[in-house]
């Protein structure tokens, strides 16, 4: 399966001969753009592996649509530009570059750039996977102790047997104990 990319680089010439590079490499890149703007709406739109972006272009600059691309949190970002101040560097960072290059290119720097961008981009989503898995357990643990809590006072359980009649009423509904804690809670299920 081929990596598919977005182009925006206001120079059309640079966008042009990136393009043709990037599908010389085996690339597909599935959209092209000058503008900031368009590009933001590109991306959302067609969901590629990664966006190549310059940094200055007319609608949006290209620090802007990173941001917007990292906290949506749809692709991998590398920032092609002709800056290479610290201050930009750290800007392009803080927005969700993952990769940063600085023009003129060389094929040779702009693949490795590019597998870079798309591996810290892969580590980045199986990282907030388990985040959000671990939230869900957390969230689920919460609820459970809350029912205890409600067995143990309402009805003199023990914290062991509270946890013990949530997990055995779980397994005689076939359903997560989450789902009895709430229905402890909720009142539809008691001792």
């Amino acid at each position: 399966m081929s990596i598919r990319v977005v182009v925006a680089e206001d120079e059309a010439i640079i966008r042009l001969d990136l393009t043709e590079t990037l599908q010389e490499e085996g690339y597909d890149v599935v959209g092209e753009t000058g503008r900031g703007d368009q590009a933001l709406e590109l991306i959302r739109s067609l969901r590629p592996d990664l966006a190549i972006l310059d940094v200055k272009m007319p609608g949006m600059d290209g620090l802007e649509v990173a941001r917007h691309i990292a906290d949506e949190k749809i692709c991998g970002v590398l920032v092609l530009t002709a800056f290479s101040q610290r201050e930009i560097v750290e800007q392009a960072r803080d927005a969700g570059a993952l990769a940063y290059l600085v023009k003129p290119y060389q094929k040779s720097d702009l693949i490795p750039a590019i597998e870079v961008a798309i591996g810290r981009f892969r580590e980045l989503q199986t990282l907030s996977g388990h985040v959000d898995a671990l939230g869900e357990q957390l969230e689920a643990r919460k609820i459970i102790d809350r029912a205890k809590g409600r067995l143990i006072d309402e009805f003199g359980y023990k914290e062991q047997d509270a946890f013990a009649f949530i997990q055995r009423t779980a397994m005689k509904e076939r359903s997560r104990m989450r789902d009895v804690a709430e229905k402890i809670l909720s009142g539809e299920v008691v001792p």
